[in-house]
């Protein structure tokens, strides 16, 4: 899942902390960035429309798979990453919304809190700079496992709550294009359309 906030804006939180900065380090950051973008799956990629399979085997791969995906996910500014996005289809996923310590969670189970529920927009590492409205739960509990095999349980709300809901709908070959409102989804398509290149 990407940032909230418009990926062409500068992290306004930030800015004030490196005034001095000449834009080299932005221009660095957006190279990171679009480099990180070029590995993950774009739509319409086949890989990002199947369901992931359970992890079975919590072994070196795993723990690599994880890392290598805590990396693109930082490098390309976003606070979720599931592995379908990267072409694996295993049930696994990153997250780090509000500047927390990225989590990783293996096998998830989902408990939504329906009695609550939130419209916000929501971008994707996979569906360039689209962003469209989606309802979600407002609080959810998730299980599963970590790399290592064991338990995991958290309670989220806000932000965190609608990540891991978002990661988990790629698991199951679900976009954020799935669940908007029909005018957004039709709007998302113009733009993701491939634009045809002049020789």
């Amino acid at each position: 899942m990407a940032h909230a906030h418009d990926e062409h804006e500068h992290d306004h939180e930030h800015e004030h902390e490196h005034e001095h900065d000449d834009s080299g380090a932005d221009r660095e950051r957006e190279f990171v960035r679009r480099q990180a973008l070029a590995q993950i799956r774009q739509y319409p990629d086949v890989a990002l429309r199947m369901r992931a399979r359970e992890v079975a085997e919590f072994d070196e791969f795993l723990v690599q798979l994880v890392e290598r995906m805590a990396n693109l996910m930082h490098d390309a500014q976003g606070v979720g990453l599931a592995a379908t996005q990267i072409g694996v289809l295993q049930r696994v996923f990153v997250f780090a919304p509000d500047d927390e310590p990225m989590r990783a969670v293996v096998n998830p189970r989902l408990t939504l809190d329906e009695s609550e529920k939130a419209v916000d927009e929501e971008g994707c590492l996979s569906l360039r700079e689209v962003r469209v409205p989606v309802e979600r739960a407002t609080k959810v509990v998730i299980e599963g496992k970590d790399p290592n095999g064991d338990d995991v349980r958290y309670e989220l709300e806000g932000l965190a709550a609608r990540v891991v809901q978002h990661e988990t709908d790629h698991l199951d070959g679900v976009l954020t294009i799935d669940r908007t409102d029909p005018e957004s989804r039709k709007q998302a398509l113009g733009a993701l359309r491939p634009r045809p290149t002049l020789v």
